[in-house]
């Protein structure tokens, strides 16, 4: 059956339709309430799940408030022109390996959390998720999905200003701003997904798409991530992957986020999350 797991105010929380169940009175003390600890565990998670549908639910979705499913990831990477139309809209070739940087985790914040715009050029850019659960080092891609726990949805905002104060471009810098890797609104296990390599993805801002696209167009798939980024480093769970944004980017179109605009973003399967945007202050080049 597998599982859908929350982060509800802290605490870890597998939903079941509209409600949630808290993880750690659920399981009797089998699992704590750490979300973390239980995406360590997704095999446990998910034959847990299996025997909770019956039970009645702490609370409800709708009066809950939400944190990132994967609050501390040790590693947050993050993969660019990864769909041809993104290469095509910003007149770059299609890398010939997968074009890795990271973003902080000290970035990462829940699916409805405000973000926070410190320059007039800040962009917004709808991502599909990859959350490891069972670690792994120079992983065959054929292997790959069995080292997943499970997706989830991702914005990976991005000051543009920040990102090209010098050449080459700051990427980790300019896209891990605190509240700049908005994730959830709940990490979905592979087996809960027909055709986990092809979901929809929009990013509306104010209502209106800005991008519409299928993960079946990245050029680099799930299972090709994921190998290529076990030759560098041991995979562990908790690690986390944007795999890349389709075309329809504010930088294009010159049409960036202000204060008061609102990005929402939706995977089939996954859910939805809903960002608003709040101008806090200004982006400096150079420190006085």
């Amino acid at each position: 059956m597998g599982f859908r797991l929350a982060n509800v105010d802290g605490r870890a929380a597998l939903v079941v339709g509209d409600g949630y169940l808290d993880l750690e009175t659920a399981s009797g003390g089998v699992f704590g309430p750490d979300p973390m600890a239980a995406i360590g565990r997704s095999a446990e998670l998910s034959a847990l799940a299996d025997t909770l549908v019956a039970q009645p639910p702490t609370g409800t979705l709708a009066g809950a408030v939400l944190g990132a499913p994967v609050p501390r990831p040790r590693n947050c990477f993050a993969i660019g022109l990864n769909y041809q139309s993104h290469a095509d809209e910003s007149g770059l070739e299609v890398p010939a390996v997968p074009l890795t940087f990271t973003k902080f985790p000290s970035c990462i914040v829940g699916p409805d959390a405000a973000v926070e715009l410190r320059s007039d050029a800040v962009d917004y850019e709808g991502e599909l998720v990859v959350v490891i659960g069972r670690a792994g080092r120079d992983i065959e891609p054929a292997d790959a999905w069995g080292h997943v726990a499970g997706l989830t949805i991702g914005q990976d905002i991005s000051d543009r200003p920040a990102q090209f104060a010098a050449s080459p471009p700051h990427f980790d810098l300019g896209k891990s701003f605190d509240t700049f890797g908005p994730m959830g609104p709940v990490l979905v296990s592979v087996d809960q997904f027909d055709h986990p390599d092809d979901l929809r993805i929009t990013t509306s801002i104010n209502g209106e798409v800005r991008q519409d696209a299928t993960t079946a167009m990245m050029i680099f798939d799930v299972s090709t991530l994921v190998s290529y980024l076990s030759r560098f480093t041991t995979l562990q769970p908790g690690d986390v992957i944007f795999t890349g944004t389709p075309d329809g980017i504010g930088m294009a179109s010159g049409r960036f986020l202000a204060d008061g605009d609102v990005i929402t973003t939706t995977i089939e399967g996954i859910g939805t999350m809903t960002n608003p945007c709040v101008r806090v202050s200004d982006y400096r080049k150079e420190a006085n």
